[in-house]
């Protein structure tokens, strides 16, 4: 079976604030879109993954699945209804023969719903599947501050989604359907299909209002990761040197393709190295013109998207510059002022410190400078 995901982002999810839409807004430094993206691209039963956007968020969008390799979305309608028909009906041409429509809210689906679904299909007589948790907590009618009646909650369902499809089974009954349906569930059950009860999870849970937000922060599984990088320059011409982002007058400059920003440079590393992405120069090599004479903010704020692209937070970050001169005391804090603001971190996560090599080696010699640099990182597993 060919297996394609739908995944609805139209919404305006604006009960969860945050001032964008909810599937914009970022838990474990993705946005949850992201997440739910990567959760179905991922998943090896599935060949390939669609989304359904309001068009007016086209930028969010870009910004949310950047590297990703998607197709161009879908523009959504009015309602959920309208923009499921919608990517259905953009699936036409090349249609698959099972469909997963998700909801961008529930952007943590364990594989195990997903090889939950696909297996169902197994059964000839399935038209679709839906993932469902038992309802366990006792259920009341009430009003005005009262419970007036019990509920009883045998036979009923948590609904999840994916939900899962024959694809032309869906296609069929979305077009036929009346407006006002909450879910495809509620469509194929109309029609008549017959739809397999699948096993949920908690972790599907739907991002709603605002706490849930937590919820989904709390949820996330952290790794610790730390790295070290290393860089050298040597002394030439010049009048100043840059370290760690700002201008420091000297009677010398540094010699390097870029700016020759040690601390920088070895920061850069140190970053690269917590989401194994090999070194500076693999990223912007010195052979390379467009990087001559460039200023070394923009290759620590290429190591910090990465990371973050990975979900990544960035703890804590720690220079140590090695030269006899120039002196960096009288400006550490305006340097851990300018590698704060790179980051987005706040100012006593960042630490720059000097020191010297009682005037051995190259550097007591005062021929160039060294620096090394620490970074501890934490990613979502």
């Amino acid at each position: 079976m060919r297996i394609h995901a739908l995944i609805v982002a139209a919404g305006s999810g604006i009960r969860a604030g945050g001032g964008v839409p909810k599937q914009y807004r970022a838990v474990a430094g993705q946005p949850l879109l992201r997440h739910a993206v990567s959760r179905l691209a991922e998943h090896p039963a599935i060949s390939g993954v669609t989304v359904v956007i309001n068009p007016d968020c086209r930028p969010l969008y870009d910004e949310a699945v950047a590297g990703l390799a998607l197709p161009e979305p879908i523009a959504g309608g009015a309602t959920r209804q309208d923009s499921v028909r919608a990517g259905l009906e953009a699936l036409a041409a090349d249609p698959p023969d099972i469909v997963l429509v998700h909801d961008a809210a529930r952007a943590f689906v364990p594989a195990t719903v997903i090889d939950a679904l696909v297996t169902a299909f197994d059964d000839a007589s399935v038209d679709g599947a839906c993932p469902a948790l038992p309802q366990v907590d006792s259920l009341r009618r009430g009003a005005s501050g009262r419970f007036s009646a019990s509920v009883d909650r045998d036979g009923l369902w948590r609904v999840q989604t994916p939900q899962a499809f024959r694809y032309s089974a869906i296609l069929a009954v979305h077009r036929a359907a009346a407006p006002g349906q909450t879910d495809e569930v509620a469509i194929a059950l109309d029609a008549g299909l017959s739809v397999a009860i699948t096993t949920g999870d908690e972790r599907a849970f739907k991002v709603t209002e605002p706490d849930d937000f937590a919820k989904a922060e709390a949820m996330t599984v952290y790794s610790s990761r730390a790295a070290s990088g290393f860089d050298v320059h040597r002394f030439g011409p010049g009048d100043h040197v840059w370290l760690c982002g700002v201008e420091v007058p000297h009677d010398h400059g540094l010699v390097g393709h870029s700016d020759a920003d040690a601390g920088l440079h070895a920061l850069t590393d140190a970053l690269l190295g917590t989401i194994a992405a090999g070194d500076i120069g693999d990223h912007f090599p010195p052979s390379d013109e467009r990087w001559r004479g460039a200023a070394s903010d923009q290759f620590l704020a290429h190591a910090a998207q990465l990371v973050r692209e990975k979900g990544g937070i960035i703890d804590h970050v720690d220079v140590t510059l090695i030269c006899e001169r120039p002196k960096i005391g009288p400006h550490r804090e305006a340097m851990r002022a300018r590698i704060a603001a790179m980051l987005g971190l706040a100012i006593d996560r960042v630490s720059v410190k000097a020191t010297t090599t009682e005037k051995l080696g190259f550097t007591g010699r005062q021929e160039g400078i060294a620096a090394q640099a620490m970074a501890s990182v934490r990613l979502p597993e």
